[in-house]
Order: C-alpha cells, then sequence, then structure tokens
C-alpha cells in the first residue's frame, strides 16, 4: 500500500482537485478559482491536498486571517471515501494551525450534510449559529461551526 502524503497544493494538482471538486459538489469552484487561491494573489489562502504516490485524493483550503482559519473548503475523491482521509487531513492542518498561532478555526456545513457533521464534530467543532440560504444553488442554510484551540470562545 502507496503511504498517504500531505503537502501543499501545487499548480500541477489542479486537474485533480478539479475533478474532486466537480464530483463532491453541485456548485464547484472552477480552475481559475483554485488557481488564484493558490498563486499568491489571495495572501490569506493556504491549500493542501493528500495525495497517494502521484494520485491526489483530497484537498483541504483555508484562509488564516489574523488568528483564526476559515475552512473554504474539503473534499475527498468518491473511491476514496470513508476511510478516514478527511480526518487526517484535518488533524495534519490543526497541528500547522497551532504552530501559525491561528487560536480558532470556523467552517460553513451545509444542514442536510450530516456526514460532515459528525466528523466536525468528533474533531472538536462546535455549533455556533446557521446562515440561512447559504448556498444560492438551493437555498439551503449552513451550519455554522468553530473549533478553537486556545482558551478563548466567541459568544
Amino acid at each position: 500500500m502507496i503511504p498517504i502524503t500531505i503537502d501543499q497544493m501545487n499548480f500541477k494538482d489542479l486537474d485533480q482537485v478539479l475533478e474532486i471538486e466537480t464530483a463532491s459538489f453541485t456548485d464547484s469552484w472552477t480552475f481559475q478559482s483554485f488557481e488564484t487561491e493558490i498563486s499568491g494573489k489571495n495572501p490569506f489562502a493556504y491549500y493542501l491536498v493528500a495525495r497517494q504516490g502521484d494520485e491526489v485524493i483530497a484537498y483541504l483550503g483555508v484562509w488564516l486571517i489574523l488568528n483564526e482559519a476559515h475552512i473554504t473548503n474539503i473534499a475527498v475523491k468518491p473511491s476514496r471515501r470513508k476511510k478516514g482521509i478527511a480526518e487526517k487531513l484535518l488533524n495534519f492542518f490543526f497541528k500547522k494551525a497551532e504552530l501559525k498561532n491561528i487560536d480558532a478555526i470556523t467552517l460553513e456545513v451545509r444542514m442536510s450534510n450530516e456526514p460532515a457533521q459528525k466528523l466536525y464534530r468528533k474533531l472538536g467543532f462546535v455549533e455556533k449559529g446557521i446562515r440561512p440560504k447559504y448556498y444560492q444553488n438551493n437555498n439551503e442554510d449552513a451550519l455554522i461551526m468553530w473549533k478553537f484551540l486556545k482558551s478563548y470562545e466567541i459568544d
């Protein structure tokens, strides 16, 4: 079995990342969106990929703003789901976040995406609110979740 490695996303990963993105989301990001994120045009962007050999099997996008991180997107290749890859990728990021003096991590997740919510709760995220009609393709609400790495919390 080829081991899973995690490192920063680069331009040669984009075609495989886009395949995962379009297989995972109906309102998927474009190639240009990912390209902008990893090109340095967005100084807050921090993107990782999980790979086995040359195959990208998952990715994680984050914006690092001051002492907080906002997870913008995470997805696992459909054939590799339910194997702990998203959890491994998130745990890798949590270690990096602590080194970057990040105090808290936030994300939005579809109200209907119970498997993702279950994973986030398992990893220490808590529910802190709802964004009504957040997802434009169907006006679904988003659950706002936070994980606190240091001892501060928002109301």
